[in-house]
């Protein structure tokens, strides 16, 4: 991969848009070949009934714990049995003893920050959390609001560099006076990777109100293959997805943190002009402050370390990348 050597981190060498990849023999290739034969049918026809029919269903019908179910239903075909759930500082084995403001939802106005690697990033949090996802862009502090199915795609879609239409966006602040009971999803990093680094952050984030709590939250994966980096490859997260008996899941959340700038700011009255949050954006020192300590925790959660890397750069690579298959 030395002709994408251009699309690592300078500082710690990190190429975040690589595809992961694991090794395997021909006979477990023909074993998963029957295992995706089995399985696509089954996950393709529950899907399809799910997010055409059952999740347009009102809750007097379906209740929240019934689409939970179904979710987990979702997750269990591919093999995604078993979940390794953390609180970042919490011995193992004592998540029970928790006070219940350290997990998401369990807060009122809680905010969850992810890390954005994969399909499954949002299919696991409705499973979990139940919450409204949103969509993050480099150039606006405000966020679109979108479904669950939407949410799945985007992990399969381009970066976007600019906006929708205002008509279409809002801010944080706005959703969490609205659904304060909800769980909000951001995905601060506008774009996946493999997991193995933190893209600098859209300034969405900023319009957090002060009295909701911003849990960063790292999910990975064992294998890492089912990561998209690379756009439109659904084809190979399906087999990499559904050809493999179980995949473990490991979730990290960290301790809540709250956005303490100025109330101009967390009403969303600026916007960042450029694609990452720069000296001259009108970025407050309280307010990087706010994003440095998110995304640091992320890092340190997910056992990699922030990267330089830019939606634009993400864009380059997709070229170069499309070029060398050709």
């Amino acid at each position: 991969m030395e002709k994408y050597s251009q699309f690592r981190d300078r500082g710690s060498g990190i190429s975040p848009f690589i595809p992961s990849t694991t090794p395997t023999s021909t006979i477990t290739k023909l074993v998963h070949g029957v295992i995706f034969t089995f399985r696509v049918p089954l996950f393709l026809s529950y899907s399809v009934l799910f997010f055409l029919v059952l999740d347009h269903l009102p809750s007097f019908i379906i209740p929240q714990f019934a689409r939970k179910l179904l979710l987990w239903t979702l997750l269990g075909i591919p093999g995604i049995w078993w979940v390794d759930l953390q609180l970042d500082g919490v011995k193992r084995g004592s998540l029970s003893q928790q006070p219940c403001w350290r997990f998401p939802g369990n807060a009122r106005r809680s905010i969850i920050a992810a890390q954005f690697t994969s399909p499954i990033d949002a299919l696991y949090l409705a499973a979990i959390f139940d919450p409204i996802f949103t969509v993050s862009y480099p150039n606006t502090r405000k966020v679109q609001r979108v479904c669950l199915l939407r949410a799945i795609l985007l992990a399969l879609s381009p970066p976007v560099l600019s906006p929708p239409s205002p008509n279409n966006l809002t801010t944080l602040r706005a959703l969490v006076e609205q659904y304060p009971h909800r769980v909000i999803a951001v995905f601060p990093e506008m774009t996946t990777t493999n997991g193995k680094g933190i893209l600098p952050f859209s300034p969405s984030l900023l319009t957090a109100p002060a009295d909701a709590q911003i849990f960063p939250v790292s999910i990975r994966y064992t294998p890492p293959d089912i990561t998209t980096p690379v756009p439109g490859a659904y084809f190979s997260f399906l087999w990499n997805l559904l050809s493999r008996p179980t995949h473990l899941i490991r979730v990290r959340i960290a301790e809540g943190v709250r956005n303490n700038s100025s109330a101009e700011t967390n009403g969303g009255s600026r916007a960042s002009s450029s694609t990452e949050v720069g000296e001259d954006d009108g970025v407050t020192p309280e307010e990087r402050d706010l994003l440095d300590k998110v995304s640091e925790a992320l890092a340190r959660l997910a056992r990699n370390k922030r990267v330089g890397l830019t939606l634009r750069d993400k864009a380059a690579f997709i070229e170069a990348w499309k070029k060398g298959r050709k």
